[in-house]
């Protein structure tokens, strides 16, 4: 059989683009045809699946994803494998109708919460699991509060007009036992939660392209040798509440869910940053060689639908250093 594609290989279109799915699907079985790279130098698991999911435009490649969907909406679900296997749709709330050949449509339960769907091949068992977080409307958080959560208010303006500064649509509900649902293979929702007080049930705001960006600088990482399971999250989500209260930037993407402050620390896990460069000592320069690990990417074409800011901190008596990646749509550095 031949090899998937890297990460690198799998273009992820935003839900709001216009294309014919049959010539997606065309380049995308394509793709899947090509020889693949040799595996990382490591013992990394990326967490691949040998086949595919496109869950509207959006194509995944892992064994399990996490989806933000809104209450009541109906999606397309596709499974596309190097061979001519056929798959079934399992889902743990309302019936998928058959649109074909490994196509689904599937609609979100009305009722925000955590459901799953399991593309599966019914011999082999292989299967594609899509943790669906149903939102909760972003209109319901009345006098910029939900349920008793300081959401705060948007700018009531996008910034310079772009569309990822507007609004987002809604919020996931995340209560406790929710905390460790995966949004990628190394990466779940808790993760990513806003550092405000405010008890549960906690919302929270996640572009699915950020874990999916945080999974290829995995990957990477462990194809240069350096041996890590995983980032920690020392900033994701912010309210605006709370990004008003630490007097963070107007539009600080942070507040919508495409950011995150990341670090290192496996060797040992001391709540700072590794010796990325093995030079003997934690600082900046660890930022900076994550910084351009990261940077090395930007310049790729597949890369181009997870482009944004990246920016490298300091050590400060309150934290160790660290990089800000995002997904804001265009290049921003700073920090280097």
């Amino acid at each position: 059989m031949s090899k998937l594609p890297s990460s690198s290989q799998l273009l992820r279109r935003r839900p709001r683009a216009s294309y014919v799915l049959g010539a997606l699907l065309t380049t995308l079985a394509a793709a899947l045809l090509v020889s693949g790279a040799t595996g990382p130098p490591t013992d990394f698991d990326a967490g691949k699946a040998p086949f595919v999911v496109l869950f509207g435009d959006e194509v995944v490649p892992y064994r399990i994803f996490g989806m933000p969907v809104m209450p009541g909406e109906s999606y397309e679900v596709s499974a596309v494998a190097p061979d001519d296997r056929r798959f079934v749709l399992r889902a743990s709330a309302g019936a998928p109708e058959r649109r074909g050949e490994n196509r689904w449509l599937w609609t979100a339960p009305v009722d925000p919460g955590l459901y799953r769907l399991e593309v599966v091949h019914p011999v082999t068992a292989e299967a594609i699991t899509l943790n669906m977080f149903v939102m909760v409307p972003l209109d319901r958080a009345a006098g910029g509060t939900v349920n008793g959560y300081r959401i705060g208010s948007y700018p009531e303006e996008p910034l310079r007009g772009l569309e990822v500064y507007e609004p987002p649509d809604g919020l996931v509900e995340v209560l406790p036992w929710m905390e460790d649902a995966h949004v990628s293979p190394h990466f779940r929702v808790g993760q990513f939660l806003c550092k405000q007080a405010d008890g549960y049930p906690k919302y929270v705001v996640l572009d699915e392209r950020l874990p999916r960006k945080l999974e290829t600088i995995l990957e990477k990482l462990n194809e240069e040798g350096v041996d890590v399971d995983g980032f920690q999250v020392m900033s994701g989500f912010r309210t605006p509440f709370y990004n008003l209260a630490i007097g963070n930037v107007k539009y600080s993407i942070h507040q919508w869910g495409g950011a995150a402050d990341i670090y290192v620390d496996e060797q040992p896990r001391d709540g700072v940053m590794d010796d990325l460069n093995r030079d003997g000592r934690l600082d900046k320069r660890d930022a900076l060689f994550l910084y351009e690990l990261v940077n090395g990417l930007q310049g790729e074409p597949w890369f181009k639908p997870m482009l944004g800011g990246l920016g490298a901190y300091d050590r400060t008596a309150a934290h160790g250093p660290f990089v800000h990646v995002d997904v804001r749509g265009f290049l921003a550095h700073w920090g280097a």
